[in-house]
């Protein structure tokens, strides 16, 4: 027995139209070779399917039995040439987005919500405590498609600024340094850190140590955390100081004070969406087109000699 397609849609089209001619004209044939596929066809499975007549045509009671089981095959075969249209133009997919932490916790939401409301077939598949080094290796080998980062990025990825960041000393309350309007890193120098790890890729504990470094002292960590949301809260119970960003900030409210420090370079930086050029997937083309309108790049005016921005525009 042996069945295709274009069996069941004859079939289907003269069930339906109860009428050899209009069902031909329907599938843009002739009539005398859609009557020899039903032949075929009624003789492959050993059924008739059709009773005619020189003036109607009917179904058997086999042929209606068939019928449904038939639409249902047509049914599948068209979902499948939809959703693969809508894979090709994007409108289904799924983009894997990485993100770290307290960092993330106000664009991500709205990220997330402008691509459901756009693109309800595109899955954001989520990985998190991916930090930005990390983040970075995953988008040049193709495991991730987009991710939060941080400038500079590396040959081969693309970047666009969605927010600027101060860098901030994190001190807890009642601390002899908490009156000051700002700090400075020497002022430190005594003081004992709560740091992330210094192994999963984290741009800004990597810059805390350099800056720490550069002003002539390596920090004293008693404390290390899995995440920035952690490491303030351990602030906040008079553990220790840290240095960490403005947008990561709000993460701890109560028992922290946030001073910028000042006489350091850099003394911001530039939280970025990052993406590997050539990557030709249409979804991640599409998610990048709503990001443009939900996360919107600054003005950057103010840091137009910055050496990170170099080459970096808007998309």
């Amino acid at each position: 027995m042996n069945i295709d397609l274009r069996d069941l849609e004859a079939f289907v089209a003269v069930a339906e139209e109860l009428h050899f001619g209009r069902a031909a004209a329907r599938l843009q044939t002739s009539q005398p070779p859609l009557s020899h596929r039903i032949r075929q066809m009624e003789a492959s499975l050993g059924l008739q399917l059709f009773t005619r007549s020189t003036r109607n045509v009917a179904l058997t009671p086999a042929g209606e039995r068939l019928l449904p089981s038939a639409r249902r095959s047509l049914g599948a075969v068209q979902s499948t040439k939809d959703l693969a249209s809508a894979i090709r133009t994007g409108e289904e997919g799924v983009v894997r987005l990485g993100f770290a932490g307290a960092s993330s916790r106000d664009v991500l939401p709205v990220l997330s919500r402008a691509v459901r409301e756009a693109h309800p077939g595109i899955d954001l598949e989520l990985h998190s405590q991916t930090y930005v080094y990390t983040a970075l290796r995953l988008l040049s080998d193709g495991a991730l498609d987009l991710a939060f980062a941080r400038l500079p990025t590396r040959p081969g990825l693309a970047a666009r600024v969605i927010e600027v960041e101060r860098i901030v000393c994190a001190l807890p309350e009642g601390h002899r340094l908490a009156a000051r309007e700002h700090v400075t890193m020497p002022e430190l120098r005594d003081e004992v850190f709560v740091s992330l790890p210094d192994d999963q890729g984290s741009i800004l504990q990597a810059t805390m140590a350099a800056l720490c470094v550069t002003a002539g002292f390596r920090p004293d960590v008693v404390q290390v955390a899995p995440d920035s949301a952690t490491v303030l809260a351990l602030v906040a119970a008079g553990v220790g100081v840290t240095v960490t960003l403005s947008s990561v900030a709000p993460a701890q409210s109560s028992g922290v004070v946030y001073r910028p420090v000042e006489g350091i370079t850099p003394s911001h930086m530039f939280a970025t969406l990052a993406w590997k050029e050539g990557n030709t997937s249409p979804a991640l083309e599409r998610v990048l087109r709503v990001a443009e309108v939900a996360l919107p790049t600054p003005d950057l005016s103010d840091f137009a000699n910055n050496p990170f921005l170099i080459g970096i525009g808007p998309r």
